[in-house]
């Protein structure tokens, strides 16, 4: 049968080819900006470095998001004395490590960049995080607290067994089973066992140096008794994740567990609160870093990370720490050429800027304005070495940084609303219902919310064998082992996970933010701070549009244009069903 279309109809399909005609045109012009530079830029050429797998994903991150700019990045890991070592090799345009060159390593081999000029520039920080997989009654435990002096004992095979008692007194008297604690250590030279071992060294040093031989950190973890070694953080966290991986406890930076939703220990600070490393608690912990201001010294912008460890901000995640890119500063470097030297200076441009904004979700934690404005003197080196690099527009000022606060650019915007910890944290109490490994803060509010619904994927296998804290009683909730239920009595019972104290109070934060959920700092605890919930700058930067202005109209367009096509579609869908 022939179909006949009414004038509505045909008016309706007039306006959708020419609507379509319209948002056709304005993708493909703004995917055209998006994909290549403008013709004012200079030509870009492929960059390629490798080093740590500490801060990879994050790097991987940024390389994916410049590549329709038409910046071609290329980065492998495998460890940070690798990244150094190949750096100063001429092996690579840049190099990615932990820690800064040591002069001779852990067996007296040379560790420097010989005769290649460069300049350290910190690119992210992050928590190096202790994930484990162990599972009671086929259940996989997903709240475990740690002293440092406990995890100090378990990496330097002190404590050997799950069940032992430092690990029941880190847990409020909960008792794991008896099972045997399998460390699992890097095989390679990496960034990530340095920072790890300067902490050992530097906080549990009878511990560390009796196991080790002598002072110092090394690159390389010795193994010893029941540990095992993988190469890069990401073979830790799968050897950890894996089938047989029951009893394992291993170092990885937080991304890794954090992308796999996997539990990370909760670490006891200075202030008594066991902590996870969420953005948050990682930037709190760093406004006590120290860094080299001295521009003349070969350790300009390294870090000294002492009162970090030692921070008594109750929110501070101790093992907290920067990652450094190293950047080719000789003007007749063999390696870099002007295309090469521009690739580098926006790439590291975006990194420090908009690409801060993605380090929280990814499991890092952005850098604060004044080791932004410290890249930014670093990447002017790229100019000085070949006038050729333009690097005009670059202002800290416009930098798209979740950590600036527009008001106060010396303040620290992410360690100022960073939320105080659960009640629950408190040692003593607890622990609390959450599951660890989420990147979510653990707060009073969020709290009340995990035990509320015990079984939404959260604690499951530990037992209470002694009552609470004072004044407290059990919660009362399973566990999601399925086991004996029932309402616990005072202190609990077997299979049951205390929710925390009834009543207790957080010492910190003795009130909750009606309208955000967040606590109100007390003023003898921290004068003059209230956290908030995290609010993102949105303030643009001067030169975005050169380079990934195209992307961001993009995607505009296509939330303006999408929804009014597919509801056009929908009513003439409508329409024809009637007319025949």
């Amino acid at each position: 049968m022939t179909q006949t279309s009414s004038p509505a109809l045909t008016r309706l399909r007039a306006l959708v080819r020419s609507v379509a005609a319209v948002a056709v045109t304005g993708l493909v012009a703004t995917a055209a900006v998006a994909a290549a530079p403008t013709a004012s830029a200079e030509q870009y050429a492929q960059i390629e470095g490798n080093g740590s797998t500490w801060s990879e994903v994050i790097l991987q991150q940024w390389i994916s998001d410049v590549d329709a700019s038409g910046m071609k990045v290329i980065y492998s890991g495998g460890g940070s004395s690798r990244g150094r070592k190949d750096f100063a090799n001429n092996l690579t345009d840049f190099g990615i490590s932990e820690i800064p060159y040591q002069g001779r390593d852990e067996y007296g081999q040379v560790d420097s960049a010989g005769d290649r000029e460069f300049a350290y520039m910190p690119i992210v920080a992050g928590g190096t995080a202790f994930t484990y997989n162990l599972k009671v009654a086929g259940n996989q435990v997903k709240n475990l607290r740690l002293s440092g002096a406990t995890i100090a004992k378990i990496f330097t095979n002190q404590i050997t067994n799950w069940n032992d008692k430092a690990i029941k007194a880190d847990n409020n008297g909960r008792v794991l089973p008896s099972l045997p604690i399998t460390p699992v250590v890097r095989s390679d030279g990496s960034g990530t066992t340095a920072q790890f071992t300067t902490w050992l060294d530097k906080e549990h040093p009878s511990q560390w140096r009796s196991f080790y031989g002598k002072a110092g950190l090394t690159s390389y973890y010795p193994r010893k008794g029941r540990s095992i070694a993988a190469s890069s953080s990401d073979q830790v966290m799968n050897t950890i994740a894996s089938a047989s991986g029951n009893g394992t406890i291993g170092y990885v930076e937080y991304s890794y567990p954090l992308n796999k939703r996997y539990p990370v220990v909760k670490v006891l600070n200075k202030s008594g609160y066991y902590v996870e490393p969420t953005q948050y608690n990682v930037a709190v912990a760093m406004t006590r870093a120290q860094i080299e201001t001295n521009k003349s010294s070969p350790l300009y912008l390294t870090q000294k990370l002492e009162y970090v460890y030692s921070h008594p901000d109750p929110r501070a995640y101790p093992l907290s720490s920067y990652s450094y890119l190293l950047l080719p500063t000789g003007k007749n470097d063999r390696r870099m050429t002007t295309a090469k030297r521009q690739t580098l200076a926006d790439f590291m441009y975006y990194s420090l800027c908009q690409g801060q904004r993605n380090a929280g979700p990814y499991g890092y934690s952005p850098l604060p304005v004044n080791l932004v404005q410290a890249g930014f003197d670093q990447i002017r080196k790229l100019n000085q070495a070949d006038a050729g690099v333009n690097l005009s527009n670059r202002d800290v000022t416009s930098c798209n940084n979740p950590t600036f606060d527009g008001k106060n650019l010396s303040s620290n915007k992410l360690a100022k609303i960073a939320p105080m910890p659960a009640a629950c944290d408190k040692t003593g109490a607890g622990p609390c219902n959450m599951v660890t490994g989420t990147g979510e803060s653990s707060t009073n509010k969020a709290e009340e919310k995990a035990s509320a619904n015990p079984n939404a994927g959260s604690t499951v296998g530990i037992k209470t064998a002694t009552k609470g804290a004072a004044g407290g009683t059990g919660s009362g909730t399973t566990t999601g082992a399925g086991t004996t239920g029932g309402a616990a009595a005072a202190g609990g019972s077997d299979d049951v996970v205390a929710a925390g104290p009834k009543g207790s109070v957080d010492e910190a934060a003795s009130t909750i933010d009606p309208e955000t959920g967040a606590a109100v700092v007390a003023a003898a605890a921290a004068p003059g701070q209230v956290t908030g919930v995290p609010v993102e700058l949105l303030a643009s930067r001067g030169n975005d549009s050169r380079l990934f202005g195209g992307l961001a109209a993009l995607e505009l367009l296509a939330l303006v244009l999408v929804p009014g096509l597919a509801g056009i579609w929908y009513r003439r869908r409508q329409l024809a069903g009637g007319v025949r």
